[in-house]
């Protein structure tokens, strides 16, 4: 049974669902839970090369932050009260996008489950906005939980 469960959250109820998913698993295996939230600043960085002069690239990575922080901090009280042992990761790449984030934080904590949503996304959504559930199927090199 899995013993390290990495789940990937964000503030959509499609991470709320993954994540209640991935305590469920945690609770019943007895499982340490790492609550992950991935901060993909590729394109922010790729554009604001660009239109550096009308954003300022650091001030919008520091509120990113500042969104994670209160998302994670709930998800670890929410386990923590439900009797799991847990612990938050904030992840940040440059150059790495979101499912590269989540693959190499979930090898390097040494993960044997990673837990992710899917929006379900098709159509000009998906090829717009991308996919980090189809990505996390093409890259992961442990087992693959994707809640819908």
């Amino acid at each position: 049974m899995y013993k390290r469960i990495l789940v990937a959250i964000d503030s959509s109820d499609t991470a709320r669902k993954a994540f209640d998913e991935a305590l469920q698993l945690a609770r019943l295996a007895n499982a340490t839970l790492c609550i992950a939230h991935a901060l993909d600043e590729a394109p922010l960085v790729q554009h604001a090369m660009g239109i550096g002069t009308f954003i300022d690239a650091d001030k919008i990575k520091d509120e990113m932050r500042q969104v994670a922080g209160p998302v994670l901090d709930e998800a670890v009280a929410k386990a923590t009260a439900a009797g799991v042992a847990a612990e938050r990761l904030l992840i940040e790449s440059e150059n790495k996008r979101t499912a590269e984030q989540i693959v190499d934080a979930a090898q390097n904590w040494n993960a044997d489950l990673i837990v992710a949503g899917t929006h379900g996304r098709h159509g000009m959504d998906r090829l717009l906005v991308g996919s980090v559930a189809e990505n996390l199927t093409r890259l992961a090199k442990t087992s693959l939980l994707l809640v819908r």
